[in-house]
């Protein structure tokens, strides 16, 4: 062998650092159909995960945005206003997830000031003022869901957008790799 020719076997280091020889005889070699099916099948799958998380992505954010505006819809029905005498959002009507909140807040504020800053498990089972509480309580738990449902809204829409992002991104990982 010359210093030109191609000799069948050359060392030839890898990144870790320790070397290995690698065969170049032309029998060791898969011919280039077989080497660019090899190669396309993993960036053909990678492209197909990365369709597959932005069809989800976009479910979920679709998913989020009905709901938000499902939610928003039912509120806005109620024809809710926030009681004049609120820390925030006074007399704005409940359509959102700061002025259910708001509407929540002096509901219970009402109710303790109408009981003398009792609850309803701190009252007489006879009390007439009971009732009251009960139907307060259960309009702050209505509220409160309404805020949990905007919260999980927003979240199913971040996410989805978030999958979007990571699905084009693979993508086009899985293009480049091809």
């Amino acid at each position: 062998m010359t210093a030109h020719s191609p000799s069948p076997q050359h060392w030839k280091p890898p990144r870790g650092g320790k070397g290995r020889i690698v065969s170049t005889d032309s029998a060791d070699a898969a011919t280039p159909a077989a080497s660019a099916a090899k190669t396309s099948q993993p960036s053909k799958g990678v492209r197909i995960i990365g369709i597959i998380i932005v069809v989800a992505g976009a479910i979920l954010a679709g998913a989020g945005i009905g709901t938000w505006f499902t939610v928003q819809s039912q509120l806005k029905a109620e024809k809710i206003v926030v009681a004049d005498d609120a820390s925030m959002f006074a007399g704005k009507p409940v359509a959102g997830p700061f002025t259910a909140y708001a509407e929540a807040q002096i509901i219970n504020e009402h109710a303790l000031k109408a009981t003398g800053d009792k609850t309803y498990a701190e009252l007489s089972k006879d009390d007439p003022k009971r009732q009251t509480v009960m139907t307060a309580s259960f309009l702050r738990a209505s509220l409160f869901t309404s805020v949990v449902s905007f919260g999980i809204a927003a979240m199913a829409m971040g996410l989805g957008v978030l999958f979007i992002l990571v699905g084009i991104a693979l993508s086009m990982l899985g293009k480049q790799r091809s």
